[in-house]
């Protein structure tokens, strides 16, 4: 007699929403030169974090302050909210998979963007939902077609990242108003912008906090350069908010993550020259692409979608070429987004290999 899994976990797959460049660097048996391909900050966190992290190393035979209440009240501080409008969790990541589960059961209709970030749709699957799937329009989320199949599928959760993920494009506020404005009632927005420290104040949408089905979703991934301690976190309505409280892991950030978080919150100066130092070098990711005689996506992140000027086929080998130069760099999975590559912007000696290479990998393709 074997060990009886659920009906859910049987028809799915045994996968990983991403491939790893570690599992990458195994299969090529050697090691990346430069890692531009996962979105992460090569800045690195805040030297005020660091400082803050090591001093807390000693403190690691504690559990963590299960209600992460220093960073909470830090966190509704900077965005002007109370204390019970904002939940954290391990990365966006861990909070989409709380979200989940807090919605959605077996059958229940889920609507994202075909191509948008698979992490939300392995959730989804995971919990049984059935997901619907929308296509980008000019390589940006298409808020009009999702709301018509919101409406017709009677969804219970729409996912709208902004900027997006791929593409680095972003909606307007008006246009994400609009939509929050028109969604029924029993639908749920999650809104993601994880790259949301990269965009001028004027781009980002005002959304009541009395919003009973909007949460809006951020993380210390990106800008603030900590991925690896997985902090994320969301704020809403706070009925919405206080429903997690039934099912989050309590106990799921470290002492270290906290304090690492809490201190890189304080480094404004930090933020502010991490998010110029992203702007320039995008700007020579986009040199380099036209240099090239490629396109790209105009973005609002830290990464540049590279348009090769071919068909999805092309532009995976580009990215193989590129992956076996010692260069790693990932690609949208869903077609047409898939002529392009996506390149996160590195330090200067990655994005001189990129430059040296990039040139070559087409050439080989």
């Amino acid at each position: 007699m074997s060990i009886q899994f659920t009906n859910i976990v049987n028809k799915l797959p045994a996968s990983v929403p991403f491939v790893g460049p570690e599992s990458q660097e195994r299969a090529i048996k050697q090691l990346f030169k430069a890692r531009i391909g996962a979105n992460e900050s090569v800045f690195g966190p805040s030297e005020k974090a660091i400082i803050a992290m090591q001093k807390e190393l000693s403190k690691t035979w504690m559990y963590g302050d299960p209600e992460n209440y220093d960073l909470k009240n830090a966190l509704a501080i900077k965005h002007n909210v109370k204390f019970e409008n904002i939940v954290i969790g391990e990365g966006i990541d861990g909070l989409l998979g709380y979200l989940v589960r807090l919605v959605i059961e077996k059958g229940d209709n889920v609507v994202t963007t075909d191509g948008a970030y698979p992490t939300f749709n392995y959730h989804v699957e995971g919990f049984g939902g059935q997901l619907h799937k929308v296509p980008f329009l000019n390589d940006t989320e298409d808020l009009e077609n999702l709301l018509k199949k919101v409406k017709e599928t009677s969804a219970k959760i729409l996912y709208v990242s902004n900027p997006n993920n791929p593409m680095g494009t972003i909606n307007k506020p008006s246009n994400i108003e609009s939509l929050i404005k028109n969604l029924p009632k029993t639908t749920l927005l999650c809104l993601d912008e994880a790259y949301i420290d990269f965009v001028d104040s004027q781009l980002i949408p005002k959304i009541s906090l009395n919003t009973k089905n909007v949460i809006r979703m951020r993380t210390f991934s990106k800008a603030y350069g900590m991925a690896g301690l997985r902090v994320g976190y969301a704020i809403g309505e706070k009925e919405l908010i206080l429903n997690f409280e039934k099912i989050r892991n309590h106990f799921g950030m470290s002492r270290v993550s906290q304090v690492g978080a809490l201190a890189a919150l304080e480094d404004n100066e930090f933020i502010s020259k991490v998010v110029n130092k992203v702007a320039l070098t995008r700007n020579r990711i986009i040199e380099i692409a036209t240099r090239n005689n490629c396109n790209f996506i105009p973005s609002f992140t830290n990464f540049v979608a590279i348009d090769c000027i071919n068909d999805g086929k092309f532009a995976k080998r580009v990215l193989d070429n590129l992956i076996n130069k010692g260069v790693f760099v990932r690609m949208p999975y869903s077609s047409p987004q898939n002529r392009c590559i996506r390149v996160t912007v590195g330090l200067e000696k990655d994005i001189d290999l990129f430059e040296k290479y990039f040139p070559l990998a087409i050439k080989e393709s």
